[in-house]
């Protein structure tokens, strides 16, 4: 399903359907009843009253630091103060090679949303094709804000969910053993000599 945006850098606007660029083919496993190889299904069941609740009425909530919940339904969420939430605000431009590739959340395809945004998207796509530059860009998929990086794949705009920095870990402390000249060798390595 598509999604129509904007691409928008400086006084540039151009609009564009943003659709997911993979799917997962995973083997989806299911609980099920060892014995009889029925299927095992959870309930929606409230902590407070014990009673099962139906989907539609399902929201979601923030608790607050004094243990209430503020519930939020998809109207208010809806509602709330994204200034991206249909654009892809262009914040500038970096070389495609600076991007540490563990910042890659999700992807997703950029198209012309019509006739008149076919030209400017087009000279996008190729600017950034030729000058090896990506777009850094912060815009709102699925009602939270994020980090982004656009960049020409096969003539097309993908759109590239990262994650802010402070979304990942460190790796902690490297092996400290010195690496020689002998090992890096490559001439060692097809000899046999290690």
């Amino acid at each position: 399903m598509a999604t129509t945006m904007s691409v928008s850098f400086g006084l540039v606007s151009v609009p564009v359907l943003v659709a997911p660029a993979t799917e997962d083919h995973r083997i989806r496993l299911h609980e099920v009843h060892r014995r009889c190889g029925g299927r095992i299904r959870h309930r929606r069941v409230c902590e407070l009253d014990g009673q099962e609740v139906a989907y539609a009425d399902v929201a979601r909530g923030v608790e607050a630091p004094d243990g209430t919940m503020a519930v939020l339904d998809d109207a208010t969420l809806e509602r709330l103060p994204l200034p991206t939430r249909h654009v892809i605000e262009v914040l500038g431009f970096v070389p495609g090679d600076t991007i540490d590739p563990i910042s890659y959340q999700r992807a997703y395809y950029a198209r012309p949303a019509g006739a008149a945004a076919e030209r400017p998207y087009e000279v996008l796509v190729a600017a950034l094709a030729r000058t090896g530059l990506v777009g850094i860009a912060k815009t709102a998929i699925s009602s939270r804000e994020r980090l982004a990086v656009l960049r020409p794949r096969s003539g097309v705009l993908t759109v590239h969910t990262v994650f802010w920095p402070d979304e990942i870990r460190e790796p902690g402390p490297a092996p400290t053993l010195p690496v020689t000249d002998r090992e890096l060798d490559p001439s060692s390595a097809r000899s046999g000599i290690g």
